[in-house]
């Protein structure tokens, strides 16, 4: 969502004056001397977006209005169409910071940088239909395109040091945008961050990163050279807060620890799959919604991971249908046959609603969901032994990030020996949990939300 700015003209005694054109915007108030943080940065999965729920969201957008909360002020987001233009707003005082910035020596002429709180390492995406290239060498003669204003520029123009006939284009898109050009073969490469490429890999399986190119960069915040030393002050004590007491950790594990789950094959076979398999039982994932009030997608994803949208699949253990619901769960659901698509979704999604419900209040999404899809695999006892076992070391037992890392204990008997419910397969919980994460994703990019007003006609055997 863009925000068309109203500049105001600057007059050389200090007083602002009101242009008569909407075009133009008032600079922002010092820091000390404002009510809000307004922070400049760009419309991106990394940074700033609005969610499957209509939620503003992006790990900058959580990072920033977190701060704002430990200042006790408003947080206001200005959307730029490139990173590198926020900086000339910054210097003219149209925000206090920029959010989600590379650090490199051509930015850093026209800002100072915060505490780095990530580390990018710029790659060389290639489309696997065609031969990986071994080196920098092997991209000489070969159209690389990379987005304007990105710091790959200066990593490209060391490299070309070495090898004189390296050449680029700028391109005046986002670094998504590049990369869906790279996977229709329209580009030979393009330049992005690791996380850029193993978020995409994820929408198209013949995506890959060829190899790294120069060193990695650090992320950070940027202010003007002429930023209240007070702003900067605080900005230092928030990174080493959030760091200390694992805020970070866990903003950077809900927006990247899931991406790299799924091997290629996986994103093929769902792709292959909702184009031929999910027209079909979509209707009965937006009857779930209505009943649940669960993003049909994520049902749809957790259906994915259960039985790749095999009605008829059956395990050794006798858990059957979509959901692989077990006779207990299906019983509890009153579900009369587990190969039926329609029962097996609704219930499927009522029990994981209801593992949902179980869980103590304090727990925030999107942990809350995370938990609980763990809990679908291994049940809610298993669950609440790993969160007893997060306390006792010392962990967030209410953060998926800390529970992720407690689960596979559950199968260790120096562990699973000290809890009432015993041994449990609870790395299982986990693969379960993160690659239905990665499916969500997909199924967000490629499917519409339901529309609710129109309500699904109850059938013969309703579940309600």
């Amino acid at each position: 969502m863009h925000i068309f700015p109203r500049l105001f003209i600057v007059a050389f005694g200090g007083v602002l004056l009101l242009a008569a054109c909407d075009s133009f915007e008032k600079s922002v108030l010092p820091f000390g001397k404002t009510d809000e943080l307004v922070v400049l940065t760009v419309n991106s999965p990394h940074t700033y977006y609005e969610n499957a729920e209509g939620a503003y969201a992006g790990l900058e957008h959580d990072l920033a209005s977190e701060f704002a909360r430990d200042l006790g002020i408003k947080v206001r987001f200005k959307i730029v169409p490139r990173l590198d233009q926020a900086l000339s707003s910054l210097e003219k005082h149209k925000g206090h910071l920029v959010a989600g910035l590379s650090i490199s020596s051509k930015h850093a002429l026209h800002a100072q940088f915060g505490p780095v709180y990530q580390l990018i390492q710029p790659q060389v995406a290639y489309n696997t239909d065609y031969r990986r290239p071994k080196d920098i060498h092997q991209l000489t003669g070969r159209t690389i395109e990379i987005a304007s204003g990105s710091t790959y520029a200066e990593q490209l123009n060391k490299a070309k040091q070495q090898v004189p006939g390296l050449k680029w284009t700028e391109r005046n898109i986002t670094a998504e945008d590049l990369l869906a050009k790279l996977a229709e073969g329209k580009v030979d490469y393009v330049i992005a961050d690791s996380n850029q490429i193993n978020l995409a890999k994820n929408f198209y399986p013949n995506l890959d990163a060829a190899f790294d190119l120069g060193q990695s960069t650090g992320r950070a915040w940027a202010f003007s050279p002429f930023a209240e030393r007070e702003l900067l002050d605080a900005a230092r004590r928030f990174f080493i807060r959030i760091e200390q007491d694992g805020t970070l950790v866990r903003l950077l594990d809900r927006y990247y620890g899931h991406v790299q789950r799924l091997q290629q094959t996986d994103v093929i076979g769902i792709l292959d799959k909702r184009r031929i398999v999910l027209p079909d039982l979509r209707e009965y994932f937006h009857e779930a919604e209505e009943l649940t009030a669960i993003d049909w997608r994520l049902i749809a994803a957790l259906a994915y991971q259960e039985s790749h949208w095999n009605p008829l699949a059956v395990s050794p253990a006798n858990v059957r249908g979509l959901m692989m619901l077990t006779e207990i769960t299906a019983d509890r659901m009153k579900v009369t046959d587990r190969l039926d698509p329609r029962q097996s979704i609704l219930a499927g999604a009522r029990y994981l609603a209801t593992l949902k419900d179980r869980l103590p209040t304090r727990i925030k999404e999107p942990d809350r969901t995370w938990i609980a899809l763990a809990a679908y695999n291994q049940g809610s006892s298993h669950i609440e032994d790993a969160r007893i076992l997060a306390q006792r070391l010392n962990l967030n037992p209410d953060s998926w990030v800390d529970l992720k890392k407690t689960l596979p204990l559950l199968s260790q008997s120096k562990y699973f020996r000290t809890l009432k419910h015993g041994y449990a397969r609870g790395g299982e919980a986990v693969i379960l949990t993160e690659s239905v994460r990665t499916y969500y994703e997909i199924l967000l990019k490629y499917e519409r939300p339901y529309s609710w007003g129109f309500p699904v006609a109850k059938k013969a055997g309703s579940l309600w």
